[in-house]
């Protein structure tokens, strides 16, 4: 028996020779670094649960987007703490916010970076919900007005996306239209169109201080076991006006980003979360793990599925490693 003529290998023979036929080539131009913007001044408290992430107030948060830029990162996301919470999440509108100054704050500075925000109720909120509640109900419909009006005081702050996260149903058309009725067609729409209700959040929830105090949310958010679904959700998020969407999580979901990627020619984001990010440090932390060849492993493959954006607490290193490959 004759050997195969073809021989795979001979393309793997060399470092040279991998990154000259290698189909994915992970760089970052598409990363986005998530910052938590609290009230104070000087204020950079790391967050117990995610090594190396910080709660940062606004004076702080410039000065960590500096950095940001510097390392070739093109694009960070706000997510705020308030002053206070109550029951309808007002401070999230709110002009004097710890989110909008910070957009204030960056673009005073001119840093060459994307501003994204966050839109959603859950920090803000006395009961930890996305949306305004009737005893233990998430009412859908009147909480629309409350999200259209938080995005809009991100455009007026400065903001070039809004990133709604809430998972009420039409929200995108309420921001959408509201953005359009106070003249900021121009601020893009970048949904979370299939955001799952899934256990990987826990650490985002330490660091927003946004855990719900009663319940979950599955009423709202998707269930795990479905992908037909999420290519629903994200169809009507374009139909409303989205202008991009993104599958959160993203290494228990790689096939609904393929099912997206291959269905919709819009720019597809994935969020690389909390949980997955605490999971890779604290197993690198006990020495089980190479973080950096484990990490960047992570990333290759959440865009190998279909991603070209992918937001990451990992962003950081990512772009010091990538440097040196």
């Amino acid at each position: 028996m004759t050997f195969p003529t073809h021989r795979p290998r001979r393309l793997r023979r060399s470092e040279a020779l991998r990154g000259f036929v290698r189909e994915t080539h992970l760089s970052t131009t598409g990363l986005v670094y998530p910052l938590f913007v609290c009230p104070g001044t000087n204020v950079r408290q790391e967050v117990g649960s995610m090594p190396d992430v910080y709660q940062l107030s606004v004076d702080k948060a410039v000065e960590e987007c500096r950095e940001v830029a510097d390392l070739g990162i093109p694009a960070v996301i706000l997510f705020g703490l308030p002053e206070r919470k109550d029951e309808t999440g007002s401070e999230a509108a709110s002009a004097t916010g710890a989110v909008q100054r910070a957009i204030e704050a960056i673009r005073k500075s001119k840093i060459n970076l994307l501003v994204i925000t966050d839109v959603c109720l859950c920090e803000y909120t006395s009961h930890g919900h996305c949306g305004m509640i009737e005893g233990e109900n998430v009412l859908n419909d009147p909480s629309l007005g409350l999200l259209a009006n938080a995005a809009l005081s991100h455009a007026r702050a400065g903001a070039d996306i809004v990133a709604p996260s809430d998972m009420m149903d039409g929200r995108v058309a309420a921001i959408r239209r509201k953005l359009d009725e106070n003249k900021f067609q121009d601020v893009a729409i970048l949904s979370y169109a299939a955001k799952y209700c899934s256990a990987f959040y826990g650490p985002f929830r330490e660091a927003a201080d946004s855990a719900p105090q009663f319940g979950d949310r599955r009423s709202y958010q998707m269930d795990p076991g479905n992908a037909r679904e999420a290519v629903r959700e994200v169809e009507l998020d374009l139909e409303e006006g989205a202008d991009m969407i993104m599958v959160k999580p993203a290494l228990a979901y790689l096939d609904v980003i393929q099912r997206v990627r291959d269905r919709f020619d819009v720019p597809v984001a994935a969020y690389n979360v909390s949980g997955e990010y605490a999971m890779v440090k604290a197993a690198a932390r006990n020495g089980w793990i190479d973080e950096k060849r484990v990490a960047l492993e992570i990333l290759t493959g959440i865009q190998r599925a279909g991603a070209s954006i992918i937001l990451t607490y990992h962003a950081k290193d990512a772009a010091r490693w990538l440097k040196h490959c």
